[in-house]
């Protein structure tokens, strides 16, 4: 059974930081491209970064170059998101998803086949 587990989200001040965390199972790491996603209320799903976990190679959106780490950890089926100089418009409720290595450099949620069940990230102004 695929299973992808989201953790580190919670409540921090503006200019903050937070790790997230994914831990996938039940699948070939190596095989597949881990992206993260993050919606809002009232706001659809967009893709935030991702990392194609044979070889490392990562993406992110223009809204979070240079503020947002995405690396793996091959060995803990682990993927993290560190996210740094938090804003109040990256509140959001973060997912990580798992798709093939071929959609590894899209940020189009309908590209991923596994989904977590999210992690709540809320940054205070």
């Amino acid at each position: 059974e695929v299973q992808l587990v989201e953790s580190g989200g919670g409540l921090v001040q503006a200019g903050g930081s937070l790790r997230l965390s994914c831990a996938a199972s039940g699948f070939t790491f190596d095989d597949y491209a881990i992206g993260w996603f993050r919606q809002a209320p009232g706001k659809e799903r967009e893709g935030v970064s991702s990392i194609m976990c044979d070889d490392g190679v990562t993406y992110y959106a223009d809204s979070v170059k240079g503020r947002f780490t995405i690396s793996s950890d091959n060995a803990k089926n682990t993927v993290y998101l560190q996210m740094n100089i938090l804003k109040p418009e990256d509140t959001a409720v973060y997912y990580c998803a798992a798709g093939g290595l071929g959609s590894g450099w899209s940020l189009l949620p309908w590209e991923y086949d596994y989904w977590g069940q999210g992690t709540q990230v809320t940054v205070s102004s």
